[in-house]
């Protein structure tokens, strides 16, 4: 009879998860046109403590998460959940188990990030609409988006033109202003990619 095979020790895991969390604070950083300088002031840290958060050389307390949570405006849940069943899956399969959730369903908004990180030219996420949720407050940021409404019935506004989306439709825009709701009875199910990323 064979001996158990040991236990993978737990300090890879956690240096891919630094490493994760480093990549992503970068992509944030930049996707928003901010230099090192900009968000060490802002976060009253040198800009020496910034470039090795970026490097994965410092590891940020939760109050410094909350700082770029914040600073970054995403969800801190964001920097969390980096877990990977296999070592082979890391940074290109995420398990529907695994996904990083965003947003809570008070909001009426709960977007999963598909993407295994944030540290690629683009994002894709998961969007699931409560029945009679709605962006009010036009948005419009400096990106490229695509949509695939997957169910349910969803209308977004792009430059002032509303647009009623079924199951298999879909939708580009880039850079215009928009808003969305969703006037069904049902979550409608969106399937979203960014770029660059924004969360």
């Amino acid at each position: 009879m064979s001996a158990p095979l040991p236990s993978p020790s737990p300090r890879p895991l956690q240096e891919h998860c630094e490493r994760l969390l480093a990549s992503d604070i970068r992509a944030l950083r930049k996707a928003r046109g901010l230099t090192l300088a900009e968000i060490g002031l802002k976060l009253g840290r040198s800009v020496g403590w910034v470039s090795q958060v970026e490097r994965g050389l410092s590891m940020p307390s939760i109050s410094d998460l909350r700082a770029f949570a914040e600073l970054f405006g995403v969800p801190v849940s964001l920097f969390f959940s980096h877990d990977v069943p296999s070592e082979s899956e890391r940074g290109v399969v995420v398990r529907a188990g695994s996904r990083r959730t965003l947003g809570t369903s008070e909001s009426g908004l709960v977007e999963e990030l598909l993407s295994p990180d944030l540290g690629g030219s683009f994002e894709m996420l998961r969007s699931v609409f409560a029945p009679g949720a709605e962006l009010k407050t036009e948005a419009r940021r400096p990106t490229e988006e695509a949509g695939y409404v997957a169910s349910g019935i969803f209308e977004i506004e792009i430059s002032g033109v509303w647009h009623r989306l079924g199951e298999g439709d879909s939708f580009r825009f880039e850079g215009k202003p928009f808003r969305w709701r969703n006037p069904g009875n049902e979550p409608a199910i969106v399937i979203w990619v960014v770029s660059p990323p924004v969360y």
